[in-house]
């Protein structure tokens, strides 16, 4: 017997979404009923504009639930068979393992939907585009509680945070993990490598931690730290590592959402304030928050600065990512 389906437009686009009755999110109090596969597809096209501003055109993993929560998640780099021609990727090399693979590339909205056609829930796309993949045009703060970390440390490390920046004339577009952190994306002309990236990130870091009173740490090793810190993961603008793109749902039973948030709401909202059935209504009302992000590059050379200052006085650079 054929399983049901229903067919979506998507622009100029028509999507066979297969088993759109699945359940993807097991009820729960703030959603008695659960969530399907086609409660998935309506938010995303519900904050369009949104996520294709967040994954346009680069390379992108995605986290596919093809059982729902339920059941395994498969990390994909390679774009999954059987694709339509209009879905656009990317190759990427990969050295350890002397590999290439073609990840999903978006280019429009279509290919979101076939993407969770195929079962994605989550999108976690490179911070450089497909222009040059080897330079990065987005340098990521990924705020980490650790395990004995609450929310309102969070909320007070994202304000050391904007501070710095302000001093250094950037402009940060905040937004929730659709975990128990935070994140904070800078715009940056695509000049620099991987390395020096991670290394000028490092050093935004520090300058964090030396203000935060304690709450912030920067050990490398996680055995190193403590669990009621918040690390400032600077790891997250090595190449190949990704976090949750703008928008991307987290594979979590309450279906949150990775939120733009405005600088003024950090202090009063938490994560399960965005989920699938709140952010449509949301995203109708304010649009995307970080539609201008391209409007605000960032020169990180004081960034660098920091570093060979911070080498200079002896700090220890972290072991090298393995490469992927």
């Amino acid at each position: 017997m054929a399983s049901p389906f229903t067919e979506i437009e998507v622009d100029d686009r028509v999507v066979k979404v297969t088993n759109p009755d699945r359940v993807y999110f097991p009820p729960t109090d703030s959603s008695p009923g659960g969530a399907t596969k086609l409660d998935l597809v309506e938010y995303y096209l519900a904050v369009g504009d949104g996520i294709v501003n967040a994954l346009l055109e680069r390379p992108c993993m995605l986290h596919r639930f093809p059982k729902g929560l339920a059941g395994d998640k498969v990390h994909q780099k390679r774009l999954p068979a059987g694709a339509p021609e209009w879905v656009e990727t990317v190759q990427l090399f990969f050295p350890r393992w002397k590999r290439t693979a073609d990840e999903l590339c978006v280019t429009e909205l279509a290919s979101v939907i076939w993407a969770v056609q195929m079962s994605t829930v989550e999108f976690h796309p490179w911070n450089s585009r497909r222009s040059d993949t080897e330079k990065p045009d987005e340098w990521r703060i990924d705020l980490d509680p650790g395990p004995e970390c609450d929310w309102a440390t969070v909320q007070r490390v994202a304000h050391v945070a904007h501070e710095v920046l302000d001093e250094l004339g950037a402009v940060g577009f905040p937004k929730t993990s659709g975990g128990s952190g935070m994140h904070v994306y800078v715009r940056i002309p695509p000049d620099h490598g991987f390395q020096d990236v991670r290394r000028g990130a490092l050093a935004f870091a520090r300058e964090v931690e030396r203000r935060a009173g304690g709450e912030v740490t920067t050990a490398w090793w996680r055995k190193d730290r403590d669990p009621s810190q918040l690390f400032v993961d600077y790891n997250q603008n090595a190449r190949d590592h990704t976090i949750a793109a703008a928008y991307s749902v987290r594979g979590v039973p309450e279906a949150r959402v990775s939120a733009p948030i405005r600088w003024d709401e950090v202090d009063d909202c938490v994560p399960d304030d965005f989920t699938i059935f709140t952010m449509p209504q949301r995203f109708a009302e304010i649009g995307d928050l970080h539609a201008g992000i391209d409007d605000h590059p960032f020169d990180i050379a004081p960034l660098l600065e920091w570093a060979a200052r911070d080498e200079d006085e002896g700090a220890e650079a972290p072991p090298e990512p393995e490469d992927t």
